[in-house]
């Protein structure tokens, strides 16, 4: 051995013995998130004297936590049961007698090789985790008074609760046995394994629980129950006492219970509580921090090739009217994936998008690998479409499906996205702009429909970023198909009577231990508002200026409308104090005409008018309000959030939110009809006049004449507003119509 290598090794045993004596016994050996050497050289020297065991025959989401857990604490598992054919019964109900006879077979192995000191920890595997490291848990163990075998404790006697009254104590916390964890000696532990025979669908729990209340075997084998949960936190009954400590000093979150005033080192989602278990995981086991942000994320993320990309079924769902359903096709168009790559299948439900949807269709479908259609006319439910998509794929050569409703709105690199994530069910997040209605549920009742998590809010408004272990997702996600592919799998179905469908799949996700996520790492899009589309309406989506702005806005809005407020623009003034400004787009006027010939009831043009509370127009025209058509409340939210800027950036000093305006109406002027108006002063602090049609194309003459200034606006363009002042100054009258039929958006603002 070279000096170096010997002074080294001389220098590690004094450290390590300077460690050591440094610990009381009631000591943590190492805090539980330290990452110092002193932690990890006590690990070391731990490893040889226990053995970590757990039992699970399948592999799942659960198994994968639990030993990414184990993982991340230096924690060396060793699952039994690997490939067996699971006997033990649904763990839902007494049974998992099968679990200790593979134990047994275990020790029994141990027995030959390990002494009387040898330690022996075992856990579930598939709803625990571990929170602290093997020292941990060894130096809490130890300091257990007069104790070889310690079982995790909770607050129910179960499976038999008639045994309650046998207990030796039970005015403590937590003061029934639980299975789910035990650690202990190894000579005590195997021989409360051999006392006697257990079938595989026995209950474990009973097992152990008869032991337990059996005083002899209690006193000899000196076995304890951790009725504290210094080390093991058992949550079904303890939900109110565990509090998740998430924005603390320390770096990692950790779990504390308030009522015993512990940290614990493994905890337990038995029973009802594995849902909390999933919430808790989101941030436990170093998956998530403050400073960090989701550290999980990052392990699990990997990298698309493009020259090995996974097919993917892409199933589109139409299963109510909905607002803006072009832009929702250009989306689906506009997709960072090669279409070669994708099965494409559209479910239509809704007759009223049939001719859109059909165009779609027949237009696109030959640009991917394969292509199906569900139409109105097949009959087939929601939840017999969504199966069909399933089992399609699942039936295929496809390797993930991408479920999408047509109320979602998602940015192109959204499926790319959800491939690279590495999990195997994710949608991104998708909320209604200004809402905290989402695409997840952070939580559920018993009853199985939504309840609010803690951290729902914290997720819908991105105050923390990553990716939720939740138990619903809707409206878009990605599924791993493989999952699928299983016999088990074939419980997985939409169809479930008086439920949602998205529910159905969800709980029967939930029963197979699949685990859904949900990702607010990045902005993927939104969801679209549908409670208010009127199909019965013409051009419904131009109303939905209020429900969803952000499709209104880029449809109808002119492409330069935002130009208008550029620092240093010098804004049209076509006549002393008359602005002129982009405002809506032609698609924009051309509906708001069309809308307006369809209602088709017209004033006469007289100076009668029923629709005003005086009942007299002094200067009447050919028009129709907007309370007519029903559109008073969308026009005034124009005027509120898109006029009003524009009034305050060129009439400085003149404030009034929200502008009020009672005259809103719409004028049509043909030579045969009305083709012109009489000067007038309007009754308005200002007016605006929005051209809805183009001169010299859609008819000639017409325009705004200012008699005072001697001034004329003629050849206005559609969408473009005209504002100016109404009274004393601005004079004015409508010029003459001469061929064709001009029409304009008129308000009285301020009056």
């Amino acid at each position: 051995m070279s000096d170096n290598r010997f002074r080294a090794l001389i220098i590690l045993c004094i450290f390590t013995f300077l460690t050591l004596s440094t610990a009381s016994s009631d000591q943590q050996f190492c805090s539980i998130d330290s990452r110092e050497s002193g932690c990890k050289i006590q690990n070391w020297l731990h490893k040889d004297d226990v053995t970590v065991l757990t039992v699970a025959t399948d592999e799942n989401h659960g198994l994968e936590r639990y030993l990414r857990s184990a993982r991340v604490y230096d924690i060396d598992v060793e699952v039994l049961g690997k490939g067996k054919t699971w006997t033990g019964g649904n763990m839902n109900y007494a049974g998992g007698g099968q679990k200790i006879n593979i134990l047994k077979e275990k020790l029994g192995e141990l027995m030959k090789t390990e002494d009387k000191d040898h330690i022996v920890l075992f856990t579930d595997g598939y709803d625990v985790m571990f929170l602290g490291n093997m020292a941990d848990i060894l130096a809490k163990f130890k300091a257990m008074p007069d104790t070889r075998v310690l079982f995790a404790a909770e607050p129910f006697c179960w499976p038999d609760a008639k045994l309650a009254s046998m207990y030796p104590n039970t005015e403590v916390s937590n003061p029934f046995l639980n299975s789910g964890g035990f650690i202990g000696y190894l000579p005590e532990i195997y021989e409360i394994l051999n006392a006697k025979e257990i079938k595989d669908k026995d209950d474990d729990q009973l097992y152990y629980t008869k032991i337990y209340l059996d005083k002899n075997m209690r006193e000899t084998l000196k076995i304890s129950l951790d009725h504290k949960s210094e080390i093991f936190q058992n949550l079904n009954g303890a939900l109110s006492d565990v509090q998740l400590r998430a924005n603390s000093t320390e770096e990692w979150p950790y779990i504390e219970n308030v009522a015993t005033k512990q940290r614990p080192l493994i905890v337990h989602g038995n029973g009802p509580s594995k849902l909390t278990l999933n919430y808790l995981g989101n941030y436990l086991a170093k998956s998530w921090s403050m400073n960090e942000g989701c550290t999980l994320c990052a392990e699990k993320r990997i990298k698309l090739k493009d020259d090995n990309l996974p097919t993917v079924m892409m199933a589109v769902f139409i299963e109510q009217a909905t607002p803006f359903l072009e832009e929702f096709f250009q989306q689906l168009l506009d997709i960072d994936y090669p279409k070669n790559k994708i099965q494409l299948l559209v479910r239509n439900y809704v007759e009223y998008h049939e001719a859109e949807v059909d165009s779609f269709y027949q237009k696109h479908s030959k640009d991917y690998a394969t292509a199906k259609r569900i139409k109105p006319s097949d009959f087939i439910s929601e939840a017999e479409a969504r199966n069909i998509a399933m089992e399609r794929c699942v039936n295929s050569v496809c390797d993930y499906l991408f479920a999408i409703d047509s109320v979602a709105r998602v940015e192109k690199q959204t499926l790319r996205y959800l491939l690279s994530s590495g999990y195997d069910v994710i949608a991104p997040l998708l909320v209604r702009p200004g809402q905290a209605w989402s695409n997840f549920w952070g939580a559920i009742n018993s009853a199985g429909f939504y309840a609010r998590s803690a951290d729902y809010m914290d997720i819908v408004y991105n105050s923390i970023r990553g990716i939720w272990n939740v138990p619903f997702i809707t409206n878009c996600y990605l599924m791993k198909i493989e999952l699928f592919r299983t016999p088990a799998a074939k419980s997985v179905t939409y169809s479930k009577e008086e439920v949602d469908p998205d529910m159905a799949f969800c709980a029967s996700l939930r029963d197979l231990g699949i685990m859904m996520h949900v990702s607010n790492e990045r902005e993927l899009g939104h969801l679209v508002n549908p409670e208010t589309f009127d199909i019965t309406r013409t051009h419904p989506d131009v109303y939905q200026v209020l429900d969803n702005k952000l499709e209104w806005e880029k449809r109808y809005l002119h492409v330069d409308y935002a130009v208008n407020f550029e620092e240093g623009r010098e804004h049209l003034m076509p006549c002393p104090d008359v602005y002129w400004f982009p405002m809506m787009s032609m698609r924009f006027c051309n509906e708001w005409i069309a809308i307006m010939e369809a209602f088709g009831q017209w004033s006469d043009g007289s100076n009668n008018d029923k629709r005003l509370e005086s009942g007299y127009e002094a200067v009447p025209t050919r028009d129709i309000h907007m309370s007519q058509v029903g559109l008073e409340r969308q026009w005034l939210h124009i005027l509120k959030e898109y006029v009003r800027p524009l009034q305050e950036m060129v009439f400085i000093g003149y404030y009034h939110n929200p502008p009020v305006s009672i005259m809103n109406f719409v004028v049509r002027y043909r030579p045969d009809e009305q083709p012109s108006l009489r000067p007038h002063h309007d009754s308005s602090t200002y007016t605006i006049n929005l051209a809805l049609n183009t001169p010299h194309v859609d008819y000639e003459g017409g325009g705004c004449h200012f008699l005072r200034y001697n001034c004329s606006v003629r050849n206005t363009k559609p969408g473009w507003l005209l504002m100016h002042p109404g009274r004393l100054t601005h004079y004015h009258e409508g010029l003459l119509v001469t061929n064709g039929t001009r029409y304009i958006m008129i308000s009285f603002v301020d009056p």
